[in-house]
């Protein structure tokens, strides 16, 4: 089979409301419970593999009702209880026990109350146009996403519940949580969580500097404080983010690069000595939810896998080998097969949104900051807290509308949202302190490059320029010996050899192009690595 190695379900937690029967799978529960003297246990075949489940009940925070509900249904339990179903994949079929989920069902109905553990009583809110209904809130891993709907109906046939209560999920029913993952050979996935690698990278650059949520984690010490390079790395990105790197996506999500805590005591030929690579869906990082239909799931699926697929391949791994698995590890539940079927990787233009940030500062310290504009910067990359256009002005002693104009100049720069200000991302807050602060190392770069981007300006060249300059700039080209023309050979300065350097290459032909330079000047330009070989420019140009 031909296509992309395709991701494994790992961990998945969704609400479910059912109100079609009302309480009724919650008085069968009870009524099963009872039956088998507090628990029933029992067996069930689904897709030719064996299953258990286990009934039983804990104990409630829900205040009893007495003899009726405010909804007017006669209430007959002494106690107050709820109920769970433990499901798992049979032990001779999953020595490792990890392919289980666990069904907490709760009853609901309007006027329904409960107790804090201080003692005090409230309602308890539920749903408008709900008058009885269960919930159940599954919690499970190494499950397909479609599969736990099924399941839950099947277990709840073995202990002696009836399934079709379990068949209608109603429209507020959603998904709570939903990892996809890859297992990745411990020798190939150090691009995926190096400090110039996708993760970081998405973090650093789709961000504002302190807007929305933006958590970047790089930890490479595990429990125990022992080193071990991307034991956990991880970028959590909200929708607006999330878009553009995937256009067509909406889901906030977190990217991980991650170790089980017992890697370093593995041996090379476990799968645990060798580190996953996922993508989960982070409900709590946006306003909307996401519901439990066939079409939500397909969503959630092609968005998770699409974007694993997409931060293994940015990092240069084979995510398609023709041959053997290639940087992938089986384990107990993720198998390396390739499938026609899924998402196809989108590339992640990461050095372009480097490179178009890169020239949007310089671009302006090339036009010239109005001391307003320089006041706000400054004050943006000194402040650690919540920055309004007001807290600007008091700090400078300006008026609140001349800052307000000020900022509305520099829009590309930086992210007017309710009376905040904030700028574009992490990695152009870097580039304005630097700009600001005059550092000595980089720094003084950036103050070469701006008074060369200058003099490019008064000479009245294509705004395209400062894009140029801001990418020489990052990658060591005289920019004299550049526009000059002279008979050397123009030399680039990277880093080390791979994908990250052909993008790199690639995005600055395209911004020479752009700038109107002459295409053979940077096709016979000398590459030069971190290591001290050599290359050709054109020579990465040819490269797919």
């Amino acid at each position: 089979m031909t296509g992309y190695v395709e991701p494994a379900p790992h961990e998945f937690a969704v609400n479910y409301l059912f109100d079609a029967h009302g309480l009724a799978p919650f008085f069968a529960a009870d009524s099963e419970v009872k039956a088998g003297g507090g628990s029933q246990r029992s067996e069930f075949l689904d897709q030719g593999e064996r299953w258990t489940v286990t009934l039983y009940y804990q104990d409630s925070n829900i205040v009893h009702p007495g003899s009726k509900l405010p909804t007017g249904t006669e209430w007959r339990l002494d106690a107050m209880r709820e109920f769970r179903l433990r499901v798992e994949r049979h032990e001779e079929e999953d020595p490792i026990g990890q392919q289980s989920f666990n069904a907490h069902l709760t009853p609901r109905w309007q006027g329904m109350k409960t107790k804090k553990n201080d003692g005090s009583v409230s309602e308890y809110s539920v749903p408008h146009g709900i008058h009885e209904a269960v919930n159940v809130k599954i919690q499970g891993s190494n499950i397909e996403f479609k599969r736990y709907g099924e399941l839950l109906q099947s277990a709840a046939l073995a202990v002696g519940i009836r399934a079709d209560y379990f068949a209608d999920p109603h429209e507020y029913s959603n998904v709570q949580d939903a990892e996809r993952y890859f297992r990745i050979r411990e020798d190939a996935s150090g691009p995926v969580h190096a400090r110039d690698g996708p993760i970081a990278s998405m973090g650093h650059l789709l961000e504002t500097d302190r807007q929305g949520y933006r958590k970047v984690v790089q930890n490479d010490d595990d429990d125990h404080g022992r080193n071990l390079p991307g034991y956990y790395h991880t970028v959590t990105l909200g929708p607006r983010r999330v878009r553009e790197a995937f256009p067509d996506h909406s889901l906030p999500k977190e990217i991980k690069h991650y170790y089980a805590r017992e890697a370093l005591s593995q041996g090379d030929d476990s799968p645990l000595a060798h580190p996953k690579v996922g993508v989960s869906y982070q409900v709590s990082r946006w306003d909307e939810t996401l519901g439990v239909t066939p079409a939500d799931l397909d969503r959630l699926e092609r968005e998770l896998d699409q974007t694993v697929l997409s931060v293994l391949a940015d990092a240069g791994l084979d995510v398609a080998p023709g041959q053997g698995t290639g940087p992938f590890v089986s384990d107990a539940y993720f198998e390396v097969e390739t499938t026609d079927n899924g998402p196809e990787p989108v590339v992640l233009d990461l050095t372009h949104i480097r490179s178009t940030q890169e020239s949007v500062v310089i671009r302006h310290l090339a036009d010239g900051l109005s001391p307003v504009q320089w006041e706000s910067l400054q004050t943006l990359v000194t402040d650690g807290g919540v920055v309004s256009p007001r807290n600007i002005a008091d700090e400078h002693g300006r008026h609140v509308e001349s800052v307000r104009r000020a900022l509305r100049g520099i829009d590309d720069l930086v992210v007017r949202e309710y009376a905040k200000v904030s700028l574009r991302s992490s990695y152009v807050a870097e580039l304005v302190h630097d700009a600001v602060k005059e550092a000595e190392d980089a720094v003084k770069r950036a103050a070469e490059t701006g008074a060369k981007a200058i003099r490019v300006a008064r000479e009245g060249m294509d705004e395209t320029m400062s894009a140029f300059i801001a990418w020489a700039a990052r990658y060591g080209v005289d920019v004299d010996d550049a526009l000059n023309q002279r008979d050397a050979r123009m030399k680039l300065r990277v880093g080390e050899p791979g994908r990250e350097t052909q993008l790199a290459i690639k995005e600055g032909f395209r911004i020479w192009k752009d700038a109107g330079l002459p295409t053979e000047r940077f096709r016979a330009a000398q590459v030069r690595f971190k290591d001290g070989s050599l290359s050709d420019a054109w020579r990465y140009l040819k490269l797919k």
